[in-house]
């Protein structure tokens, strides 16, 4: 035992003279949870610039006017009264969407002769196109429904049937989960995931590459025979930092003040089985590839896409089954599943089994298959001795 702390020992004493490693494994968790905490500090988008043509210049598009100016979403970047040099405003406006209101607008309206109001949405961003387009539909929509009840109330309707005659049923829609949409409580937390999972699967693939490049895997050996205990050697020390790393995430819910309280146990618990299983990928890819650059470069590939391949921006079940295939077998996927489970729709941990089982035999594969390589390994460097 008091070997293996020496080894571990030696371990954290490698890792601690490689600065790039130091500097990525320790400060990226922090750099990328800051910024991108103020990046999405807000949470929700607000105050996207909109440009109305006013064709009409009327009361009633003066009301619909007074809509968006109120609406939280939108801000009134231009007023224009005519369609002259309109492409190029909205490009210099950066607007997210151009309301026209045609001329008669009032008076068609009131003479039932059905006008139309055109909005050209600015879908170079879908995400500010969606919610500027929502906004806008919810401010007409109002509109509408105001002018509606007042041409009943003027044909002579009671008060009190107003609504049922223009509504013959009422819709209700209930939020859960993320009830305020904030951008901050989706995307921050997977981002974050998908770091931790970099910065290992990096690390690790210098591991054993390192000690084939510099030619000390033979001293390695030598001072411990065993393969499992030599496996848990260059494990365990980012074992233990991915819990420092863990717990400066925490800090940062604190720090943004995002309300992630329920389920923090169990997820820590999953969390370990999440880093054990990525470890086992780096350590597998380290041994099999002797070259640092090689094993980076390996590892790489399997990290930069991950986050996309996940699920977790855009669903699983809408990608091909070959893609569905790729991304089953990365951890990530299955953690972060496992964290919107937890986190967000604050489920039990019973409803995380199956991510659970699925990192389980992701590590037990790589696990299995590391062992076998590193045994070959290192019986051949025996031989040679």
């Amino acid at each position: 035992m008091q070997d293996f702390f020496s080894l571990l020992k030696r371990e954290f004493k490698l890792f601690w003279s490689n600065k790039v490693l130091r500097l990525l494994f320790i400060g990226a968790p922090i750099l990328y949870g800051v910024l991108l905490g103020y990046v999405y500090g807000k949470g929700k988008v607000t105050d996207l610039p909109i440009i109305i043509v006013d064709q009409d210049r009327s009361e009633m598009s003066s009301k619909a006017i007074q809509m968006f100016e109120d609406n939280e979403v939108l801000h009134i970047a231009s007023i224009l009264y005519d369609q002259n040099n309109l492409s190029q405003i909205a490009i210099e406006k950066e607007a997210t969407c151009v309301v026209i209101i045609p001329k008669g607008f009032e008076k068609m309206t009131l003479t039932k002769k059905y006008p139309e109001i055109t909005t050209i949405v600015n879908t170079s961003n879908v995400l500010t196109a969606n919610y500027a387009s929502t906004a806008i539909q919810v401010c007409l929509g109002t509109l509408k429904a105001g002018v509606q009840i007042e041409t009943l109330r003027k044909q002579g309707v009671p008060e009190n049937l107003l609504m049922s005659q223009y509504e013959p049923f009422k819709t209700t829609f209930i939020k859960k989960y993320n009830r305020s949409t904030n951008y901050m409580y989706f995307l921050w937390p997977g981002v974050l995931a998908t770091v931790l999972q970099q910065v290992l699967l990096l690390g690790l693939a210098l591991s054993f590459a390192s000690e084939f490049e510099n030619g000390t895997f033979k001293d390695l050996v030598k001072r411990c025979p065993s393969t499992l205990k030599l496996l848990m050697v260059k494990i365990v020390p980012y074992l233990i930092m991915s819990f420092g790393v863990w717990l400066i995430y925490w800090f940062f819910t604190f720090w943004f003040r995002l309300p992630f309280y329920e389920n923090l146990l169990p997820l820590t618990f999953i969390a370990g089985i999440f880093v054990i299983s990525v470890s086992f990928i780096g350590i597998l890819v380290s041994i099999v590839v002797p070259s640092q650059l090689k094993a980076t470069e390996i590892l790489m590939v399997i990290a930069t896409p991950s986050f996309i391949l996940s699920g977790f921006t855009w669903p699983l079940s809408q990608m091909p089954q070959a893609v569905q295939a790729i991304a089953n077998v990365i951890p990530l996927t299955h953690f972060l599943k496992a964290f919107r489970i937890l986190i967000i729709e604050n489920g039990t941990f019973s409803q995380t089994t199956k991510p659970i089982w699925n990192m389980i035999i992701i590590g037990l594969v790589c696990s299995i298959a590391a062992y076998t390589a590193l045994y070959f390994k290192k019986k051949s460097v025996l031989k040679e001795a």
